[in-house]
C-alpha cells in the first residue's frame, strides 16, 4: 500500500467520497490531482497540502472533452505521468421519470458517464505507453438494482459497470486493469438532506445496520489499484454493508 512516487487523478474530489479517496492515496504517497467544477476544489487543495501531502487541483466540468484532456495533461505537466485514475464524478437531478425533462436526463449521463470515457480515453493512451495503469470507476448500487425516481442516475451508473468491463477487455494486454466499485448508503453531502424516515427504510435493508463511511469506499478504491489487486480486472465490488447481494 506505498503509492510513492505514483500519479493519482480523482474526479470529483473537492468533498465527499471523492476527497476521501484523494487524501488516502496522499496519506499514502501519491502525488494527486484532484479535481472540481467550482473555486472550492482550491480549498480542499490547501487542507491537503497543510497536512504534508503532494496535492495540486485543476477546476473544469469534465464532462467537457478540452477540459477532461486538460486535467490529464495537467496531472502529466505536473508530476510527469499518471499511474491511477479514479472517475469518481457524480451528480443526481432525481425525479419521476414522467417528469424529468431532457436536460435532466443529459446533464446526469454527461457527468456521470461520458467524463468517465472523456477521461480514461486520455488516461489510456499515456498508460498503455508504459504498459501499466489502474483505471478505478465510482459507480453505485443503483446501477445494479435501479431506483424508483433515479432512471437517470441508474443509467449512467450501470453504464460505467458496462464501461468498466470493456475497458478491463481491451486494455488487459497492456497491463492495464479496470474494476468498479458501487457504493451503497454512505454518510455524504448527497445523503444528508434525506428525511429520518427514508433513512430508516434504507438502514433496514443493510444488514450491517449503518451507513459506510467514505473512508470506506476509499479503502476498496486504494485496494483496486494497488499490487495486491494486479490480478483483479473487469470487476465490481459492492461497498454497500451486505444491502445487495
Amino acid at each position: 500500500m506505498d503509492f510513492t512516487g505514483k500519479t493519482v487523478v480523482v474526479t470529483g474530489s473537492s468533498r465527499g467520497i471523492g476527497k476521501a479517496i484523494a487524501e488516502k492515496f496522499a496519506a499514502l504517497g501519491a502525488n494527486v490531482v484532484i479535481n472540481g467544477t467550482s473555486k472550492s476544489v482550491f480549498d480542499t487543495e490547501r487542507e491537503l497540502v497543510e497536512k504534508g501531502y503532494s496535492v495540486k487541483a485543476f477546476e473544469g466540468d469534465i464532462s467537457d472533452p478540452g477540459n477532461a484532456k486538460a486535467l490529464i495533461d495537467f496531472a502529466v505537466e505536473t508530476f510527469g505521468t499518471i499511474d491511477v485514475l479514479v472517475n469518481n464524478a457524480g451528480i443526481t437531478r432525481d425525479k419521476l421519470l414522467v417528469r424529468m425533462n431532457d436536460e435532466d436526463w443529459d446533464t446526469v449521463i454527461d457527468v456521470n458517464l461520458k467524463s468517465a470515457y472523456l477521461c480514461t480515453k486520455a488516461a489510456t493512451k499515456i498508460m498503455m505507453r508504459k504498459r501499466q495503469g489502474k483505471i478505478i470507476n465510482i459507480s453505485s448500487v443503483v446501477g445494479i438494482t435501479g431506483n424508483a425516481g433515479q432512471t437517470n442516475y441508474a443509467a449512467s451508473k450501470a453504464g460505467l459497470i458496462g464501461f468498466t468491463k470493456a475497458v478491463a477487455k481491451e486494455m488487459g494486454s497492456w497491463g492495464i486493469t479496470c474494476n468498479a466499485v458501487a457504493p451503497g448508503f454512505i454518510e455524504t453531502d448527497m445523503t444528508s438532506g434525506l428525511s429520518n424516515e427514508i433513512r430508516e427504510k434504507f438502514l433496514a435493508a443493510i444488514p450491517l445496520r449503518r451507513a459506510g463511511t467514505p473512508s470506506e469506499v476509499a479503502d476498496a478504491v486504494v485496494f483496486l489499484a494497488s499490487d495486491m489487486a494486479r490480478y483483479i480486472t473487469g470487476q465490481v465490488i459492492n461497498i454497500d454493508g451486505g444491502m445487495v447481494m
